[in-house]
């Protein structure tokens, strides 16, 4: 059948098995998408109904990719996809259909709100408030991150807490008990209910269950590594009388455990399902040979995995590159000038090649290196680090001590404190302004914090987790620390002269020099960087305590993920691939002296090039637990 023709042997195997519980483990590059959406265009050519099929996957933008993949499959005369029975979507969107049938139950309207995160967090901040709750105690995003901890673990608040505090579990719990008390009132749900819910309906109305699995004979479910036990537990339900599951993903590439996900949920298919059929897709049409031996050499040393070795009939390519800098500075300098020339003498387009980092704030030295180089760039997945809100607040509070005239600076820091808060400052803006006569930018910026409580306000302001995987709070206190570090280098000038020279740089650092319509190179932490591919791939900040991560060196578990998250990072390149590590790195406003990564450390001598650009090279010898 034509169907068939564009896939290789496994996934033929993966798109004709459509009886009974198939767990497909799809490596880096091997075709994931394209044989979940043959699938389901071969259920429907074999006479399956379009309601009768249920897909599932994370994001909007890849349920769009599947919807118009398999249309494509079907032809135009013959598109079943016009037929709206046919699900393909997210797991919140598949919570919103059944909740609009169901909810009323629950004695709920089906006329409910959904609650985004800055919906949440605002009602979570009110109670904070009413609770009166210490300042520098229980943040409203760790209110609701230990809320959506219970949820995605279909839990209570009280059965996380166990090992708690009692102070500490009590004041969760009130708030806990309140949060549920007023989303009820607002007949309100937040994104969490939109999987638990539908949970709870099929455990208590088993007629309501019978009634869903009898529609959805056939689940596909892609990303499975990344369902959390709340998500495992609702597709579970469903397959659970026809066992028609489809389970498609790499654990591999789990790298999602601080979003909740629970990558344990693929590697235990096989528990779950005893007769289930195992296909490894390990056939790889991105990576050079080399570059899939090296991401094989990382991933290899972690214990929970399921084995499977990637292959390619592409050519061996080049070594890896492993380059040493004495700086971070001198590190995104070399990246920017081996972009440039790769750009000007092998015509790889800017927007073919990615630089990747493991935190936000590495990349505001690479951002000034494309700046001076006149190199258009985009960092995908946040602003621009001089665009930044808080870099901005900064820098507003520095240009009206500076120039109190300054109306634009004056309307953006009034909107930070409030028209009160704000009149009081301005009553000590020439005691401000005398100290830039002694006073380096460093000590002015601290001061200018510690008069306007400044991180307090960005705890109050930002709720959640950012992709990194760490509170959304502290990571904008990171930039702050950063733009700190950046001002160090004017401690010298002298003071009446620093504050005007640092400006004036900010300025120019702020311009924007893009060009929409033209090529831009990438810029992007190492968890945006997931499903995409790139001729070259630069990865810079290969150092212990960045990569892995310092929070995670101590945890099997979260260090095995760092592992993931570093495997993911070399699968993405298609042809080179550099990795760099500084022997000394400023980061968030400190110095320190680095060394390179265990993961590069791990690589044997004959896939890599070693190249020192610092002084007095001597690759460390290190003793790892």
């Amino acid at each position: 059948m034509p169907i068939f023709n564009s896939l290789n042997d496994k996934q033929v195997e993966a798109v004709r098995a459509t009886e009974g519980p198939i767990l497909i483990l799809a490596g880096a590059g091997s075709g994931k998408t394209k044989t979940l959406t043959h699938r389901i265009a071969h259920l429907l050519r074999q006479g399956v109904a379009p309601e009768n099929i249920l897909a599932v996957t994370f994001t909007n933008k890849a349920a769009e990719e599947m919807r118009n993949r398999v249309k494509i499959l079907l032809g135009n005369v013959k598109s079943q996809m016009s037929n709206v029975n046919l699900f393909i979507g997210t797991f919140h969107s598949f919570g919103v259909k059944i909740l609009r049938q169901e909810i009323e139950r629950f004695g709920r309207g089906k006329n409910f709100v959904i609650y985004d995160e800055d919906d949440a967090f605002s009602l979570a901040k009110n109670i904070r408030t009413e609770l009166n709750f210490p300042q520098d105690k229980l943040k409203a995003s760790t209110l609701l991150n230990i809320i959506s901890k219970a949820k995605s673990e279909l839990k209570e608040p009280e059965e996380i807490l166990a090992d708690a505090n009692e102070l500490y579990r009590n004041r969760v719990l009130r708030f806990s008990e309140i949060y549920k008390r007023r989303m009820l009132a607002a007949n309100a749900v937040d994104f969490d209910d939109l999987i638990i819910l539908p949970v709870k309906i099929f455990e208590k109305f088993p007629e309501i269950l019978s009634k869903y699995q009898n529609q959805y004979q056939y689940v596909l479910v892609d990303e499975y590594q990344d369902t959390n036990h709340a998500q495992y537990t609702l597709i579970n339900l469903l397959a659970k009388k026809h066992k028609n599951l489809f389970a498609i993903g790499d654990p591999d590439q789990a790298i999602y455990g601080w979003r909740h996900a629970d990558f344990r949920n693929i590697l235990n298919f096989e528990r779950d399902y005893p007769n289930a059929k195992v296909i490894k897709l390990e056939e790889n049409y991105r990576s050079t040979r080399n570059i899939l031996s090296a991401a094989h050499e990382i991933i290899s040393k972690n214990t929970e995995r399921k084995e499977k070795k990637l292959w390619t009939q592409n050519p061996p390519g080049g070594l890896i590159e492993i380059i040493e800098t004495g700086d971070e500075r001198e590190e995104a300098d070399f990246i920017i000038s081996k972009i440039t020339d790769l750009n000007n003498n092998l015509d790889i387009g800017l927007d073919k090649m990615v630089v990747m980092y493991r935190t936000n704030a590495q990349s505001r030295v690479l951002e000034e290196a494309c700046l001076y180089a006149n190199l258009p760039y985009r960092v995908i997945g946040a602003v621009k680090f001089y665009q930044r809100k808080e870099i901005k607040d900064i820098l507003a509070y520095l240009r009206l001590i500076q120039n109190p005239g300054d109306e634009i600076s004056e309307k953006r820091i009034e909107g930070v404190m409030g028209k009160k808060r704000f009149a009081d400052l301005k009553i000590k803006l020439p005691e401000l302004k005398r100290q830039t006569e002694f006073l380096a930018p460093t000590e002015l910026i601290k001061n200018i914090i510690k008069k306007t409580n400044y991180y307090d306000y960005l705890n109050q302001k930002f709720s959640g987790l950012n992709a990194e995987g760490e509170p959304e709070s502290d990571a904008r206190i990171k930039n702050v620390r950063e733009l700190i570090g950046l001002a160090s280098k004017y401690d010298k000038t002298e003071p009446v002269l620093a504050l005007s020279e640092f400006l004036a740089e900010a300025v120019l650092m702020q311009e924007d020099r893009k060009n929409e319509s033209g090529e831009k190179l990438n810029l992007m932490t190492l968890h945006a960087a997931k499903g995409l591919e790139f001729d070259a791939v630069f990865i810079a900040g290969c150092e212990e305590n960045l990569m892995p991560h310092s929070r995670s060196i101590y945890s099997l578990p979260e260090l095995e993920e760092e592992r993931r998250l570093c495997y993911v990072g070399l699968t993405r390149a298609k042809k080179c691939l550099w990795l760099s590590f500084a022997k000394s790195r400023g980061l968030w406003g400190e110095r320190n002296e680095v060394l390179p990564s265990r993961f590069v450390m791990e690589l044997p001598p004959h896939l890599v090039n070693f190249r020192s650009l610092a002084d007095d090279f001597n690759l460390p010898e290190i003793e790892l637990e």
